[in-house]
């Protein structure tokens, strides 16, 4: 009788980073050059069966032939949400969510599996973390309940799978991917091999019974998913839930989106009955806005396809260090350093000898170079000493010769300032030309950010 072999265990290394496999462990990656990313990954190592057959693949289909009815979004009442989804849940999809500790992960995909169960069919809500319980004490403090949402407290996948099999959701829940793990490694749970076996064998089921699987990730202290970089390419959605604990706002930005436009927002509000939408969110960002007052500047952003006006602070004080302070809140630490050695080597401005702070009011964080036109008026409004008209806004792109460069989507930018009173909006000169203006706002082209400080604190108007 034959002895049966047993599997060898074979050692890797991981990046968590890039996803690259090292057959030895070195403090960085070869591959990304990233610092202590490499993981420690034990696998079997099995002999394959010395007589195989080839797997009958699947015949191809004309696109003609391909049926598309299953792409058809299902709609929450939730809007934000279904807006950064990019107009509702696809079935089959799966979405991984991110964020920070007590950000309000769980509370979001509570919130939505209850909607889900209410209007579009039964809901799963998998919790390695909490048990049924608490989930249950949470839902009832936050006013939810749905007969059609069931939950599960389970760690093992091949339990949650068999779950799903024998449930038949519309909307699956699995918080958190990292709790998750198969009996079949020996691994422990949260490490590179069983999340990334975990999130494949999910999108299998997903794309199997065509229903949509929604994953919690953890985050490293850097603020980025936790586990290997190939999980976010397993997902076909990779979403962000940001805010600081200590604001009432938090925004759920898409960074990868194979239904809709990536860096999509949604804004909501933590209040006690959960997480709240904020359909004006531009109105919100400015409601607690001080007038007449130096260093305050609105500036006019895209996040997606959504244009919103942000409040950027500046203040400027005399250092008493060798080296001066600059602090940036929301706002690009590199473009502020951009921005001052603008202002000091083209406008003469003696920030050198200035502490230069820049908040963005709101906890949002602005990525786009359109705000840095606002960003140089609020420190060049706080360096004078001279406030801002209430009434303008600012957009455009700064460059290094101090010129005012074009961004995209003027149309729109104009629009939501109208909506909001502004009468005057500060633009580039090189904007292509604008069809027309919307009624009560006076446009106001610059070809620099000196020709902005005139127009706007010296109240000289360029010429066209």
């Amino acid at each position: 009788m034959a002895r049966k072999e047993s599997p060898r265990l074979k050692t890797r290394y991981v990046c968590t980073a890039c996803g690259s496999v090292q057959l030895r462990w070195s403090g960085r990656c070869p591959e990304c050059g990233e610092w202590n990313t490499l993981v420690e990954e034990v696998i079997e190592e099995r002999t394959a069966p010395k007589h195989t057959t080839t797997a009958r693949s699947a015949a191809p289909q004309s696109l003609a032939e391909i049926r598309a009815d299953a792409l058809q979004r299902w709609a929450l009442p939730l809007g934000e949400f279904s807006r950064v989804l990019g107009g509702g849940i696809v079935p089959g999809s799966v979405v991984l969510i991110g964020g920070d500790p007590g950000i309000g992960k769980s509370t979001l995909l509570l919130q939505s599996a209850v909607l889900a169960a209410q209007h579009i069919g039964t809901a799963l809500y998998v919790s390695g973390e909490e048990s049924a319980q608490q989930i249950k004490m949470r839902a009832e403090r936050l006013g939810f309940g749905s007969s059609n949402l069931l939950l599960l407290t389970e760690t093992n996948l091949d339990a949650v799978i068999q779950a799903i099999e024998s449930v038949q959701p519309r909307v699956c829940v699995v918080d958190s991917i990292q709790t998750m793990y198969v009996d079949a490694l020996a691994s422990s749970p949260g490490t590179v091999i069983q999340v990334r076996e975990c999130a494949q064998r999910l999108q299998a089921v997903a794309k199997a019974q065509n229903i949509a699987i929604f994953l919690v990730g953890h985050v490293t202290k850097e603020g980025t998913l936790a586990g290997p970089k190939a999980l976010e390419h397993i997902v076909d959605t990779v979403l962000q839930l940001e805010g600081d604990r200590f604001h009432a706002f938090r925004i759920l930005r898409s960074l990868k989106n194979r239904f809709g436009a990536t860096s999509e927002v949604g804004v909501f509000e933590m209040t006690g009955e959960g997480l709240r939408e904020v359909r004006n969110p531009s109105e919100a960002f400015l409601a607690e806005r001080v007038l007449n007052v130096p260093g305050s500047a609105v500036a006019v952003t895209m996040e997606g396809t959504r244009p919103l006006l942000v409040e950027v602070q500046a203040l400027t004080s005399p250092t008493q260090a060798p080296l001066p302070r600059r602090t940036a809140n929301g706002f690009d630490y590199n473009r502020l350093f951009l921005l001052l050695a603008v202002l000091s080597t083209r406008l003469r401005f003696n920030l050198g000898a200035r502490d230069v702070f820049v908040n963005v009011v709101g906890g949002l964080t602005i990525e786009e170079p359109a705000a840095d036109l606002a960003a140089a008026l609020a420190i060049a409004s706080a360096y004078l000493g001279k406030p801002l008209p209430p009434n303008v806004a600012l957009i455009g792109e700064v460059g290094l010769s101090g010129e005012v460069r074009s961004v995209g989507q003027i149309a729109q930018r104009l629009n939501e300032a109208a909506k909001l009173g502004f009468t005057r909006c500060v633009i580039p000169k090189t904007t292509r030309k604008l069809d027309s203006a919307p009624p009560g706002v006076r446009v106001v082209p610059v070809r620099s950010v000196g020709e902005a400080i005139d127009a706007v604190l010296n109240g000289n108007a360029p010429a066209e």
